[in-house]
């Protein structure tokens, strides 16, 4: 059943519209008709752009005083058609609401260039009326807000329903339609797409461009027959349904052979072609019968896209959503191993974070060491860079694990399990709650194994090397510095700590991103295929190098990354005489060790158990602002919308009040959604 709205009597009083015995009288001058829409549209516009209820209410006047007046229904009507006949719609069919042709980064350049100089707008142009009736930048929002019965009622009055007679506007939409098979068919040449298809005779991009251009020159025949017309639609619009279908398959093979930015872009403009050409295959069908949801989808496209056509978020966040999907499942596949289900997986991961803690006591050693080279600031980013890098490397060929580069990858594989696309419907949200579990201890468990084997160790080699040296590595003020920059709220540490977050999010980015890149540019296969390598080096060899490629190499981009972003920070930062520097846990906790070595372990106990809390601090934080980002990337990047289950945190706090201990230790026996 469908929501049901009250329609409450609307008054009638505008300035600028002659009235006549309770009914509106328009003139055949199209600048008052565009005074009528525009007076119109400011009756039922809300004080607050997200004020629903406000807009429904005198939406739902608006709609009584049309059934109770036909008078006014008439000149609603009338001051439409006098914009339609006045007017190029064409534009507002091929262009509104449409990615541009030019190309993802002339396309993003325009959109800079118009935020500061708009374009100039022809008064004969549809958009520009668009534009005068809905004037306010967010005006989309309630026009997005008001329920789609609402809209389908007001539509339905004015008669939308009809197949349009005016051979001027017939002519219109030919045109309309003629320009988007032939972009289309363009599109679907292009080499991202073309190349994916097996060549065929039947290729739909070209046969819905040959079927529309054979409609159009025998719509003008008289003896074009009824039946041969309705055949002709019907075969145009099993042609793009095809088309559709064939952008489908190409989204379903984005697993296996990746994507690209092109593509993406390419994809984003086919869809949006072919839902335009189904609307006005709709109008020139002339069965009398109109599709009025996707018409009012198309409104309120095209209303969303005139206020906001030079938002630069918006045209970012369409058209990247399908490379960060594909990103995230890259990061969603690989968060799945550092994700326990069971007590083997839980200490296997124990054992992989402590091999991860005994390379970085190793990694703070030698940070310290080379902070005392007097170099400039640039080669001391460059040299910390290196070192954390090599480590971040060393670190994954040898299997361990570092707490925090987890988040970026268990929190895609989390959202994973939200995609509807993936489950066929409703995802599980209990079993979702159930990988919440494990994630928390998953993480936690990672945590202390980095940290039980960091703090200690880098203890010992601090006292290794005062015994083969003679010196140690920091002490005095040295060593004081080293505790007192992971204080908790004496220094910036927690501040710091959430720069870390953000750029351990990014190198999960990137490690993603060359994953897919791997992937869609067929890089192993090139490689086997690569004439110096297949004659220089023995088959077993060469292949041996190509599943080293596939396997690491986005591993190997994203530690490599993350060591330069925390290298280069601190240097930075002093550089531009910023508080701008890095505070990671791991390092943090190497870092006490030394200082608490240098000082002869002469602290004061409640100063040493706050550092220490510091420390825990520095490490939540990390995981917070690392695991949000990341989350919220793959979240979007799939269409998720979190506030339609509002029941997830009901669900979650049950588990969490029957199970506690789920979320720290795994069970004996893994749990089911039929346990909460």
């Amino acid at each position: 059943m469908g929501k049901k709205f009250n329609i409450i009597p609307w008054r009638k009083s505008r300035p600028d519209v002659s009235s006549e015995k309770g009914a509106i009288v328009l003139s055949i001058d199209s600048s008052r008709g565009l005074e009528f829409l525009i007076e119109l549209v400011k009756k039922i516009r809300p004080q607050r752009a997200w004020d629903k209820e406000q807009a429904e209410l005198q939406f739902s006047a608006l709609l009584y005083s049309l059934q109770q007046d036909r008078s006014l229904l008439f000149s609603l009507r009338r001051a439409l058609l006098n914009q339609f006949m006045n007017t190029d719609i064409v534009p507002a069919l091929t262009e509104s609401g449409m990615v541009s042709s030019r190309g993802f980064v002339q396309e993003l350049g325009r959109k800079a260039q118009h935020k500061f100089l708009p374009p100039l707008q022809e008064r004969n142009d549809f958009r520009f009326v668009l534009n005068r009736v809905f004037s306010q930048r967010t005006d989309y929002k309630w026009v997005e807000a008001i329920d789609t019965n609402l809209w389908k009622v007001f539509f339905d009055s004015l008669g939308i329903q009809i197949n349009l007679t005016e051979s001027k506007l017939i002519g219109q939409l030919q045109r309309s339609m003629q320009i988007l098979s032939y972009r289309l068919a363009n599109a679907g040449l292009e080499r991202e797409i073309a190349a994916k298809f097996s060549a065929s005779a039947n290729y739909p991009f070209l046969e819905q461009n040959r079927l529309i251009n054979l409609f159009i020159e025998r719509s003008g025949s008289e003896y074009f027959h009824l039946e041969e017309k309705k055949l002709l639609i019907n075969n145009i619009s099993e042609a793009l349904y095809n088309c559709r279908q064939s952008l489908q398959w190409l989204k379903d093979q984005r697993l296996s052979e990746g994507t690209s930015l092109a593509q993406t872009f390419l994809m984003v403009r086919m869809e949006q072609y072919i839902e335009r050409m189904f609307i006005i295959l709709d109008v020139l069908d002339g069965n009398q019968q109109f599709n009025t949801e996707r018409f009012i989808t198309y409104f309120t496209k095209v209303i969303r896209y005139e206020n906001r056509k030079n938002s630069l978020r918006e045209f970012l966040q369409e058209n990247l959503s399908m490379l960060a999907y594909q990103i995230a499942e890259h990061k969603g596949r690989k968060g799945e191993r550092y994700i326990s289900s069971g007590r083997r997986d839980f200490f296997t991961l124990f054992r992989s974070a402590m091999r991860g803690g005994f390379i970085i006591s190793f990694i703070a050693i030698f940070k310290n060491l080379l902070g005392k080279l007097q170099v400039a600031p640039f080669w001391q980013g460059i040299l910390y860079g290196s070192n954390y890098a090599m480590g971040f490397v060393l670190m994954d060929q040898a299997g361990g694990t570092l707490a925090t580069k987890q988040p970026a990858y268990t929190a895609s594989a989390v959202a994973s399990s939200l995609d509807t696309r993936k489950h066929g419907g409703v995802p599980d949200l209990r079993n979702l709650a159930i990988t919440v579990a494990r994630v928390s201890r998953s993480q936690i468990m990672s945590f202390a194994g980095n940290l039980v084997m960091v703090f200690p160790l880098t203890y010992i080699l601090a006292m290794c090397w005062e015994w083969m040296t003679g010196v140690k590595i920091a002490e005095g003020d040295a060593a004081m510095k080293l505790l007192m920059d992971q204080h908790p709220w004496k220094s910036p540490a927690l501040l710091y700590a959430c720069v870390t977050g953000f750029f351990l999010f990014l190198s999960g980015i990137i490690a993603g991103f060359v994953e897919n890149y791997v992937v869609y540019g067929k890089i192993p296969e090139r490689m086997s295929d690569h004439p110096v390598l297949s004659f220089t080096m023995t088959k077993k060899r060469l292949n041996r190098m190509v599943e080293f490629v596939r396997l690491n190499v986005g591993a190997l981009a994203g530690s490599i990354s993350l060591g330069f972003f925390l290298g280069v920070a601190g240097p930075l930062g002093k550089v531009m005489g910023l508080p701008f520097d890095i505070r990671h846990i791991t390092i943090s906790a190497g870092n006490v060790a030394i200082g608490y070595f240098g000082l002869d372990h002469s602290i004061p106990f409640s100063l040493g158990l706050t550092i220490f809390l510091g420390v825990l601090a520095i490490g939540f934080i990390n995981f917070l602002v690392s695991f949000s980002l990341a989350f919220y990337v793959a979240v979007r990047s799939r269409g998720i919308r979190l506030k339609d289950y509002p029941e997830f945190l009901g669900i979650l706090f049950r588990y969490f009040r029957q199970h506690p201990k789920d979320f720290f230790l795994p069970s004996r026996k893994p749990r089911i959604a039929e346990d909460i």
